[in-house]
């Protein structure tokens, strides 16, 4: 059997999480918070040792998901970066469950190399009956030494399916089957210790390595569109950020009283416009009231294409912190978010014809 070397980086959350020790909140009861090393995750594995691969262990965080950062993904990329230069056939990134949708494509845009990246954890910590963790772990060493996901970029792997994560969310609070590609389903699976593909993603896009300084000083949100939006949440973050997601109506739609703000505030900042559904694209020439989408773009409005508004802030993000321009933030959009501007000749800013 050949042994392929496989970096694992450990970041906390819920697959490294033990009870505490006292009242939560002064209630009874004990609730539980990351405490497990790396060593620890991997001795609770069983029948690693088939599994051909030799595990490089690296505790990087140990917090749950919800406190991560972009700089510390833009870190973590650095590490993995070392960890394969030093002979890693891949890696694994274990963490809390809360933003694996997020740090997961963050890594997909910072990797540039063949060798595979996987991010996993549990839904069930190691105190519960039937823990998830030891699974999903073997699961994604599988997949990150496996030449079958070579060229993949970061992928996520969960309930023994294998999702790309531009694709990839979680949809349940508490299910172990928690992850989904609405979008496309998984890419593939992993069964009886063999890795499966059994499609390929569009062509991963390649953003450069900001430093962790400037992608810490910048400032972007996701703000939601709701049903009566009078925008006062909009107007209130307008003025306090380098760039906005607009997780709009339907298709890519706002209320019409809004978009004259948002063509105003286009002018001064990046605005992308997402799909709060989560799946599907945003459309570019279709609906013409005000509002709509080509409304929205020929006021100067970007649109994000397959990219939900969680994943298209952190795109943009990037992109202000490597210096992007306007036109270039359109162009990365086009490209990562298969933006349906470019196939239908309606770009950011032009009139929809």
């Amino acid at each position: 059997m050949v042994i392929m070397k496989v970096a694992l980086f450990t970041l906390g959350g819920t697959i490294a999480s033990t009870p505490a020790p006292g009242p939560v909140d002064g209630r009874a009861g004990h609730g539980v918070a990351p405490s497990l090393t790396g060593a620890d995750l991997v001795a609770a594995i069983p029948g690693l040792d088939a599994a051909g691969a030799e595990l490089d262990v690296h505790d990087v965080r140990q917090v749950p998901g919800s406190c991560l950062t972009v700089s510390d993904i833009v870190g973590l990329a650095a590490a993995i970066r070392a960890g394969v230069d030093a002979g890693a056939a891949g890696a694994v990134v274990t963490q809390g469950t809360d933003t694996i949708e997020e740090t997961a494509f963050l890594l997909d845009l910072l990797w540039d190399g063949d060798e595979p990246v996987v991010v996993t954890g549990a839904m069930r910590n190691p105190a519960l009956a039937g823990p998830d963790g030891p699974a999903n772990v073997l699961s994604a060493v599988l997949v990150a030494a496996s030449p079958a996901a070579r060229g993949l970029g970061c992928l996520v792997t969960f309930a023994d399916e294998i999702h790309a994560a531009r694709y990839v969310r979680k949809a349940h609070t508490t299910s172990v089957a928690a992850f989904t590609s609405p979008s496309c389903g998984p890419l593939g699976l992993v069964a009886e210790g063999h890795v499966v593909m059994l499609s390929r993603p569009l062509t991963r896009p390649g953003i450069p390595v900001p430093p962790a300084a400037a992608a810490a000083a910048v400032r972007t949100a996701v703000v939601t569109m709701v049903l009566g939006d009078d925008g006062t949440l909009l107007r209130s973050a307008a003025g306090q950020l380098d760039g906005l997601v607009v997780a709009g109506f339907g298709a890519g739609h706002v209320p019409a009283a809004l978009a004259p703000e948002l063509g105003a505030l286009a002018a001064r900042i990046p605005v992308v416009i997402a799909s709060r559904t989560g799946a599907g694209l945003v459309l570019a020439r279709t609906y013409s009231y005000p509002g709509s989408e080509r409304d929205l773009r020929a006021r100067g409005l970007i649109g994000a294409g397959i990219l939900d508004p969680l994943k298209a802030r952190l795109l943009l993000h990037l992109l202000l912190a490597g210096g992007a321009g306007r036109e270039a933030i359109a162009a990365a959009f086009r490209g990562a978010g298969a933006d349906l501007a470019a196939a239908s000749g309606t770009g950011a800013g032009e009139p929809a014809g």
